[in-house]
């Protein structure tokens, strides 16, 4: 005869499906709030490519205006590794949701001020050291943001929904991705002088409404459980409180594999929204149309990220990223075809198969990076780990890009090569990382 009575059973029955609930609001949280500061820092890889040559570098030739765009755009990734750092120490210690707050805070009052920066008509150099030093502070938040959603999201849920959870942070830089592009591409059909003198200042100021959403938001949440047992069980053993830098750094590799491993899925991301974008503006197709069909294919991939980290809960996030970084070899040539054709149609097929093989690659990957680390370094080491691969993936990219692509007199293979390279060092270093969907957090 069971032991368990019906008022106990009728209990636990009432305490999982409040987790479940619990555990729906921690996603839902997850995937707006990064979607605000994805809004934000993405938005900025547009205007970088349309906007800041002609605003903060118009005594430098074109050429040389973009490159040092995209150096403003670089500032950004090279302080994500310090973001994560610091917010993950602090996450580690007294709690990711603290941090996921002040993040966003930090996000939200810097891409405000960027559309306060006067132009270098007006001020000289100061506006490129402004932009410079707002697109650090930028970096420092999202490097923050994304290891604390991630985390939320996925020591809320149980074994088997950890990377469809985690996914839900990953899908919120396409809808962010969509949504700035999308509100730059209404105000870039002002006309020319009208936009590069303050039309594309709006999308910006526009951070500082989307700020007191994402907070209200944030501040409904409850702590990670995972991140309360493992504080309770150290607090109940007497342990000395550890160093969550020098846990991860003790043992490098993991930090090391998980760098590699995600860096060409940011390249591919980036090369899409910024090289992608000029390279088809500068091969006839109008301004306003390419920024649209960038938005409608981010739109088109947040169902493929969702539905990328359910399938790697079932097969694995190995074959899922290795799946997608092969698809992104094979089709990259053929994608230049399409962005060169003028044809806004065939633009959206190439914006589209591009996120696609992305979204292989970004959807399990919230999971895959956090995974391989404890719980009490989990913050530190996922924001580590993920922020580097941003940096090496994403963060020079766009200069890289450009300088090969101006150093041989626009000759677009040697840019097909370098991200087939990048997609081939990934894939190795995802292979040479142990599965983790079945690891018990």
């Amino acid at each position: 005869m069971s032991s368990t009575t019906a008022p106990e059973t009728e209990l636990r029955s009432m305490d999982r499906r409040s987790q479940d609930r619990e555990a729906r609001r921690v996603i839902l949280s997850s995937y707006l709030g990064s979607t605000i500061e994805y809004y934000d820092f993405l938005l900025y890889a547009s205007a970088s490519a349309l906007v800041f040559p002609h605003v903060f570098f118009q005594d430098l030739d074109p050429v040389a205006g973009v490159i040092a765009s995209y150096g403003t755009f670089a500032a950004g990734y090279l302080a994500r590794p310090l973001g994560g750092a610091i917010f993950g120490h602090f996450g580690d210690k007294l709690g990711r949701k603290k941090m996921l707050i002040l993040s966003m805070f930090v996000m939200g009052i810097g891409s405000t001020l960027i559309g306060l920066i006067p132009s270098s008509a007006s001020i000289g150099s100061w506006g490129a050291i402004l932009l410079i030093l707002l697109r650090v502070s930028q970096g420092i938040a999202v490097g923050g943001e994304w290891g604390g959603a991630a985390l939320m999201a996925l020591e809320h849920s149980s074994k088997g929904k950890r990377g469809f959870a985690a996914s839900f942070t990953n899908a919120g830089a396409p809808t962010g991705a969509a949504l700035g592009t999308t509100v730059l591409g209404l105000f870039a059909a002002m006309p020319t002088e009208q936009f590069l003198s303050w039309g594309w200042r709006i999308p910006f100021l526009a951070s500082l409404l989307l700020l007191v959403v994402g907070i209200v938001v944030r501040s409904k949440v409850s702590e990670s459980p995972i991140f309360k047992e493992a504080v309770a069980r150290e607090e109940a053993q007497g342990d000395k409180p550890k160093l969550p830098i020098l846990e991860v750094l003790r043992r490098p590799k993991a930090l090391i594999y998980t760098m590699l491993a995600g860096a060409s899925g940011f390249a591919l991301q980036v090369f899409l929204s910024t090289f992608g974008v000029a390279y088809a503006v500068e091969h006839g197709a109008t301004r306003q149309n390419v920024l649209y069909m960038f938005a409608l294919a981010s739109l088109v991939s947040i169902v493929f990220v969702v539905g990328m980290g359910r399938l790697s809960d079932r097969l694995g996030r190995r074959p899922v990223m290795i799946g997608g970084l092969i698809a992104f070899i094979a089709l990259i040539y053929p994608m230049f075809g399409w962005l060169g054709s003028a044809n806004t149609f065939l633009i959206l097929v190439a914006f589209c198969v591009g996120l696609i093989c992305h979204a292989a690659v970004f959807g399990p990957l919230a999971a895959f990076v956090s995974e391989q680390f404890g719980t009490t370094s989990r913050y530190t080491g996922a924001s580590l780990g993920y922020q580097f691969a941003t940096l090496l993936g994403a963060g020079f990219t766009p200069t890289i890009l450009s300088s090969i692509y101006g150093g041989t007199g626009g000759n677009a293979n040697w840019v097909v090569g370098y991200l087939a390279a990048l997609a081939l060092i990934s894939a190795v270093f995802i292979l040479l990382t142990r599965e983790s969907k079945d690891l018990d957090l």
